[in-house]
């Protein structure tokens, strides 16, 4: 007899809490293993959990609609069926937790396979009309089936990582009619961390698109058909892809048809609107999460009153935090009252009077209008968007600081010019000075570990491994900066292998989600693009961030031995270290910088770094 814990389990990286929504089994009920024993919400998606044992629910920790931890137990499972259940809700029996020890089991639900390292086809799923009369879809059909049976095959949202759980349609490669080849670019979609093509897991002709562009939907989703042999040749003549959603602007609160231009909170009445269901997505296309729909329902919000709160997330989602600040607003706001009754002017004086015309207050004119027709109005892309609310976040979390030294590259310059043809001959890939910047700052890390950490409120998290990310220029809409893992267990040659291959993929939109995070030190490259020097923001949740700028020659003064001090031409390169003042000082920086100059300095042209 034992009693095992069941605890929240981890949804993926970035989902550090759930909610409980539903218990499907009360306390006395017997249970199977994988049996759905409760359904849990995050903010990404719903679940249903699995019993990580066969026994008897015993115990109910965590009620519905409770928000707790990842981690945390929730229920306990009693494995001897045949044990009586207290009224309290625990097995009776003499002294149970002397008797028999706790188990330790892992997390309910079961854990998922590790993300591929190259984007996959988009899952190739059997529509219901190629399905035998006994092959029903089950609850994983539509997340791994990839063979296609009959002539009809259903494309479905691809997932791009454990801890992505929607994607939104950016744009159709192909519309209806269109022929496909296998792998071929079917769509481009849109995660809350990378763009992404998806290609396509058949060829055939394509004759359904379900899901238009700007539609966000779940991963497993069916969004478009394709049709091969009889099926292709019926299918429609080529048309447009499907039109974007463009969701009606709401009209602000004065009803002059204008769409919002800030939170509402402040103008909306307490209580507007009728509190009941809020739906997945409103009639204004807006998207509010299982977890978001939760709470309003619980707090008795109602659609109206979402539809007004301004949200922070991707794409100017609500997020939880936002219901949260908007509850707290409310609470915080008397109640309204009605307006006094203006006072009765007094009688004016006898005779003719001039009538006056009521005082107006002049309205702002919209930016293109008060420029004329030189003032461009161009909306920001998704990635613009990330990119600002992330460096936003990054300035109001760390104090900033940065602080500079400057590094002689001439041995460096000459190893890579030594070496690089035949490395190029010998890997396939060219050998540039990224590789360099990275190889140098793994000792000095390790030497100061605090700039290999994050802050979690008043901890310090140190971290053991040198995930180092490499910030990429895509194009000129902004940057990515993929991770390099476990870049302290590699030598030049790997490393020059792994900076290639996500410096590539990064360009051509073929990241996946998971390898943009977790990284725990960034290096950003300015010197690539001409930059002399830079003071770049930190990439939370890290708290500093390494830039070596241009490497540029100079007449410096070198300290000879034999001959003293002499002017000799050099490369030189200034290097910023842009470090959290919260916990790293300029000390600690100082010191970093010294000990990474070391490390570029001792490179000379006959070093043995591949």
């Amino acid at each position: 007899m034992a009693r095992v814990d069941v605890v929240m389990p981890k949804m993926g990286e970035s989902v550090m809490e759930g909610t409980v929504l539903e218990w499907k089994k009360q306390v006395g009920d017997v249970v199977a293993p994988d049996e759905t024993l409760l359904e849990i919400s995050t903010d990404k998606v719903d679940s249903e959990v699995p019993a990580p044992s066969g026994g008897r629910l015993v115990e109910i920790l965590v009620q519905e609609g409770d928000t707790v931890d990842v981690g945390t137990p929730i229920a306990v499972i009693e494995t001897d069926v045949d044990a009586p259940v207290a009224a309290g809700g625990g097995a009776e029996g003499p002294d149970d937790e002397a008797a028999a020890p706790t188990e330790e089991v892992s997390e309910a639900a079961p854990t998922e396979a590790p993300a591929e390292q190259e984007v996959q086809p988009a899952e190739a799923v059997p529509t219901e009309a190629a399905r035998g009369a006994d092959e029903l879809p089950t609850s994983e059909g539509m997340a791994t089936s990839g063979s296609a049976l009959g002539n009809r095959v259903e494309v479905v949202m691809p997932k791009m990582g454990e801890s992505v759980m929607e994607g939104t349609v950016l744009s159709w490669a192909k519309a209806v009619g269109d022929e496909v080849e296998q792998d071929e670019t079917l769509l481009e979609i849109s995660t809350d961390k990378v763009d992404s093509e998806v290609p396509s897991p058949a060829a055939g002709v394509l004759v359904e698109i379900l899901v238009p562009e700007g539609e966000t939907v779940e991963v497993g989703t069916p969004i478009a058909v394709i049709a091969s042999g009889a099926e292709a040749a019926a299918a429609p003549a080529p048309s447009a892809p499907a039109p974007a959603a463009e969701p009606a602007p709401r009209p602000a609160p004065g009803g002059d048809g204008a769409p919002h231009a800030a939170p509402v909170e402040a103008a909306a009445p307490v209580g507007a609107g009728e509190a009941g269901p809020i739906p997945r997505r409103s009639e204004s296309g807006r998207f509010y999460s299982p977890l978001v729909r939760a709470i309003a329902e619980k707090e008795g919000l109602s659609l109206q009153e979402l539809e007004d709160i301004r949200g922070s997330g991707a794409e100017g989602r609500v997020t939880k935090q936002d219901v949260f600040a908007y509850l707290e607003g409310r609470r915080a706001r008397p109640a309204a009252r009605p307006a006094p009754a203006p006072e009765r002017p007094a009688a004016p004086p006898a005779g003719p009077q001039m009538p006056q015309a009521l005082p107006r207050t002049p309205r702002p004119a919209p930016a293109a209008q008060a420029g004329g027709d030189r003032v461009e109005v161009v909306e920001m892309d998704r990635m613009r968007q990330l990119i600002a609310e992330h460096m936003r976040r990054s300035k109001d979390t760390s104090a900033h600081v940065t602080s500079f030294t400057e590094v002689d590259m001439t041995g460096i310059v000459r190893h890579r010019e030594r070496h690089k043809d035949a490395f190029q001959q010998r890997e396939g890939v060219k050998l540039t000075f990224t590789p360099y910047f990275v190889l140098a700052a793994i000792e000095p890390l390790r030497a100061h570990p605090w700039l290999n950490s994050s802050v979690e409120g008043t901890r310090i998290l140190v971290k053991k491994d040198f995930h180092i990310g490499i910030a990429v220029a895509v194009g000129t809409k902004g940057l990515l900066v993929p991770v390099v893992r476990d870049a302290g267990q590699m030598n030049l040659t790997g490393l020059a292998h792994t900076v290639a291959d996500l410096a590539e993929r990064a360009r051509t939109k073929q990241l996946l989600p998971d390898e943009l995070q977790g990284g725990t030190f960034t290096i950003t490259n300015v010197g690539s693009l001409g930059s002399l020097m830079g003071t770049p923001v930190i990439n939370q949740p890290q708290v500093a961030i390494l830039s070596p700028g241009a490497i540029v020659k100079r007449p410096v003064v070198v300290e000879d031995p034999e001959i003293g001090d002499v002017i000799a031409v050099r490369h030189m390169m200034y290097v910023s270290l842009s470090y959290d003042h919260r916990i790293i000082d300029g000390a600690m920086a100082a010191s970093f910088l010294a000990a990474y100059r070391a490390q570029l300095e001792q490179i000379t042209a006959e070093s043995q770094l591949f």
